[in-house]
């Protein structure tokens, strides 16, 4: 599993300085450590340049078989964002992301990317 800031993604916009890449399998171990990154990110210099209520992307095409505990790590972002005064978008939904995030009562809490654009082949 990875995760990292990225100044940009493709179809971002450019005033939203803070972009979460989480790729691979997420597992309840690295929750932790993806929250800290974005609070991190949110309470440094580009967080702050941040307007209130902006979105803080969240690009996850290229996780690995989305289960509840991504679902989870999902909703403790968002958690995060909205103590900040700021909204998690998630960006390059996978289907069953989707799908899971409807079920639980989810997708109504964070902002869905509408273009899901280019997938990341899964590596199984």
């Amino acid at each position: 599993m990875i995760f990292a800031r990225r100044s940009g993604l493709p179809g971002v916009d450019a005033e939203n300085p803070i972009a979460l890449t989480v790729t691979g399998r997420v597992s309840r171990a690295v929750v932790p450590d993806l929250c800290a990154e974005l609070e991190r990110a949110l309470a440094g210099p580009r967080g702050a340049a941040l307007a209130p209520g902006a979105a803080v992307d969240c690009d996850v095409g290229a996780v690995v078989r989305p289960d509840l505990t991504l679902v989870e790590a999902v909703a403790r972002l968002a958690l995060v964002a909205r103590r900040s005064g700021r909204t998690l978008r998630l960006r390059r939904v996978p289907p069953e992301l989707r799908s899971l995030l409807d079920l639980v009562g989810l997708a109504d809490v964070v902002a869905l990317d509408e273009d899901p654009g280019e997938r990341v082949p899964d590596a199984r």
